[in-house]
């Protein structure tokens, strides 16, 4: 986020559904912005540049809008996201959490990233029977169908501008990492399409 115009800038070779993603995401954000403490002046006063790394490698799927929902949420409510969670789902406009596909690969990907809890579409829950028992029984999954219930769950409080230059962001923890303000300049994918 930086000072503009209220213009967004999406950068990273992505498709049109992971286009449509984005825009579908700050679309609710917005939406929400009385319930996030956003001032609408942020919207008007403010560009936004969402950039998914590895530009040469094509991106397209929505199994990363609620990463990316939270993600916009964060930078312009200016509160941190966990960086011990990782997460996967579609979002609707209304803000529902629609079922995703790959669930064993990305629930593998999020333990291998030493990730050991996941929020997941409700109508996922039936797919980890595909996932090892090893790997189920070590990770703790948080199944949704809101995207209010993932902000209340990875969303923190804001930190004060008299702790922030205090506060050391911790190695982020790869690409299932989620991210915290001081990481914007890169911000990571949570295990997405």
């Amino acid at each position: 986020m930086m000072p503009g115009r209220g213009k967004m800038t999406v950068t990273g070779n992505l498709r049109d559904v992971m286009k449509e993603s984005i825009s579908a995401a700050a679309s609710y954000v917005r939406s929400r912005a009385a319930a996030l403490a956003i001032d609408e002046s942020v919207f008007r006063e403010n560009d936004l540049h969402i950039h998914l790394p590895a530009g040469a490698i094509p991106k397209d799927g929505p199994s990363a809008g609620i990463t990316l929902t939270l993600a916009i949420a964060s930078a312009l409510s200016g509160r941190p996201v966990r960086r011990d969670i990782a997460m996967t789902g579609e979002v609707t406009l209304r803000g529902k959490v629609l079922e995703i596909g790959g669930v064993k690969e990305k629930v593998l990907a999020a333990y291998r990233s030493g990730l050991r809890e996941i929020i997941m579409p409700k109508s996922n829950e039936k797919d980890l029977r595909d996932v090892p028992d090893e790997v189920r029984k070590n990770m703790s999954f948080v199944f949704v169908e809101r995207m209010d219930e993932v902000l209340r769950l990875a969303l923190l409080e804001p930190v004060s501008d008299e702790l922030a230059d205090e506060v050391k962001p911790e190695p982020s923890p790869g690409i299932a990492g989620v991210t915290t303000p001081a990481d914007r300049e890169e911000p990571s994918v949570v295990v997405g399409d």
